[in-house]
């Protein structure tokens, strides 16, 4: 008997995750049944993320050194680093620009008050780190010891580090040969294992889908129903239709052949709520089903999955905005701004910064003078929303690898 394709196996695996937690929670938290479930479910869910997340360094290093050492034998080095770039700074711009429109004209959280997430804020202390010197963190988080930095899966400060190497291996030539065939091998030898990982995907992703679904917090997602509803609503626009529009306009690529050929690091991405552990199972749909240049996939999809982040800059304006209305602030044209501005720094985060997610956020609050406390009202639905943005994230990426390679083929 032929088992159905990968694809289809997680998304079978995906709608009975879905299926089951919604079981789960139906029976309610002290159900034998619901404890045990929940309890398999995160040692499974786990281990899947676990194995992303062992090959994900090796594979990091070995894309970015070898992509950037055959892109620059065909002399596009050069036109590969301005489209990406302009590419991240168009899309997360344009993801910014959307919660921003929408959170002023649907204007959630006015009406409520802050007393009503009261104990909430007094049993959160928040993390706090000025601009200045989150942006002193994050340069120097560029630049580590590689080793420790490989030892550590600080993924921005080896991206780093394969970025120079990369350089070197060109600028020494002949010289490196060797070098530059055995990082060859050491992808070629990362892809086969994250091909064995992928055999256990729709199970792995069934389990994180069972855990996420089982454990919500019903009461508090009917509270901020309508902040939900704007960060989902503009962020599958942004998924949906902004970023597919972009893909069809510049490549002539259908959303369709697009999601068809992307579901299994779509889904994944939305099970794991992380862009570094789903970085595998991306380069691996990009190279393959999508067929982008190993060379350009290799150097744009790690460089995203650390800067560019669409779904996690929209919904940091978003919720500025949004706490900004519960404490009755209205934000002038020029702090919404500095909003902008700020969430787009703090979506490229600061590895190496305890809680980096929640500091980020903080620092966009602080930027405008918004209570930094007031992030705890945030917390319970955070992980419900860091589904979609991380696969509006993923997609970001991979619509940029498609829409670079285009870009650097035309004369």
């Amino acid at each position: 008997m032929k088992l159905p394709s990968l694809n289809l196996q997680i998304l079978w695996g995906a709608v009975l995750g879905v299926a089951l937690g919604a079981y789960f929670h139906g029976l309610g938290a002290q159900h034998p049944w619901v404890h045990g479930g929940v309890y398999a479910a995160g040692l499974v869910g786990s281990l899947f993320i676990d194995l992303l997340k062992m090959i994900l360094i090796p594979l990091v290093f070995c894309s970015i050194a070898v992509g950037i050492a055959n892109l620059r034998q065909h002399q596009q080095m050069h036109r590969v680093w301005v489209s990406t770039l302009i590419f991240f700074f168009s899309s997360m711009s344009i993801a910014i620009t959307l919660a921003l429109l929408a959170v002023n004209y649907f204007q959630p959280g006015a009406g409520m008050h802050l007393a009503m997430f009261e104990q909430a804020m007094q049993n959160f202390q928040a993390k706090q780190l000025p601009l200045p010197e989150f942006v002193a963190q994050f340069l120097h988080g560029l630049f580590l010891n590689p080793f420790a930095a490989l030892a550590q899966g600080d993924v921005l400060a080896v991206v780093s580090f394969a970025l120079i190497v990369g350089i070197a291996l060109v600028l020494g030539g002949e010289r490196y040969k060797n070098l530059l065939l055995l990082m060859q091998e050491g992808l070629a030898l990362s892809m086969q294992i994250v091909g064995w990982v992928m055999r256990i995907a729709p199970l792995g992703i069934m389990a994180l889908l069972i855990k996420l679904v089982a454990m919500q917090d019903v009461a508090m997602i009917a509270s901020l129903a309508k902040f939900i509803a704007v960060v989902v609503g503009t962020t599958l626009l942004h998924g949906v239709v902004v970023l597919p529009l972009i893909l069809y306009l510049i490549t002539g690529k259908t959303p369709l052949w697009f999601w068809r050929s992307s579901r299994e690091a779509l889904v994944t991405a939305f099970a794991t709520s992380s862009s570094s552990a789903t970085l595998p199972v991306t380069l691996r749909c990009t190279t393959g089903q999508l067929q982008v240049n190993p060379a350009i996939a290799g150097f744009v999809v790690p460089l995203g999955a650390t800067v560019n982040m669409d779904g996690t800059a929209l919904y940091e304006a978003a919720a500025a905005l949004f706490i900004a209305n519960l404490v009755g602030i209205e934000l002038s044209l020029g702090q919404q701004l500095i909003v902008f501005i700020t969430a787009m720094i703090a979506a490229i985060g600061a590895p190496g910064i305890p809680s980096a997610g929640m500091v980020t956020m903080v620092m966009v609050l602080q930027s405008v003078g918004l209570p930094a406390e007031a992030i705890a009202i945030l917390l319970p639905i955070d992980r419900l929303l860091d589904t979609l943005r991380t696969t509006v994230n993923v997609e970001g990426d991979m619509v940029g690898s498609l829409v670079v390679q285009k870009l650097v083929a035309q004369k």
